[in-house]
């Protein structure tokens, strides 16, 4: 599967943005997916993750009450709303993919197979 990642951009604090990944291919109800963000000199950070029936939702504890993961599979997108946006999540985020592994951590960015290019998103204070 090939991702697309898009709706970054310069936001101010405490404003609201919407990050969508689309993907390619037929089969795209077969992978959970999930949303990493990095910023240079740190390693890439779980954010969200959504199973691939979307039944279940994920999140990092900065990301709880702010971010919502969701996903069309009709139409072979997740998404991420991020609200209430605060200068330290300002990074570079990234969808990714991975087919149902029982037992997997979602947390681990080395446990997913397939990665969108990454989109910037500033938050200005």
């Amino acid at each position: 599967v090939q991702l697309q990642a898009s709706g970054g951009g310069l936001v101010q604090a405490g404003g609201s943005l919407r990050l969508s990944c689309a993907a390619s291919g037929r089969t795209f109800n077969i992978y959970d997916m999930g949303w990493f963000r990095q910023t240079p000199g740190k390693e890439r950070e779980f954010v969200a993750a959504i199973t691939r029936t979307g039944s279940s939702t994920y999140y990092a504890d900065f990301a709880k009450g702010r971010f919502t993961i969701s996903r069309d599979n009709a139409r072979k997108t997740v998404s991420l709303q991020m609200n209430s946006l605060k200068p330290e999540d300002t990074a570079v985020y990234y969808c990714a993919a991975r087919p149902f592994k029982a037992g997997s951590s979602w947390y681990e960015p080395t446990l997913y197979d397939y990665w969108g290019q990454g989109t910037q998103v500033t938050v200005s204070s």
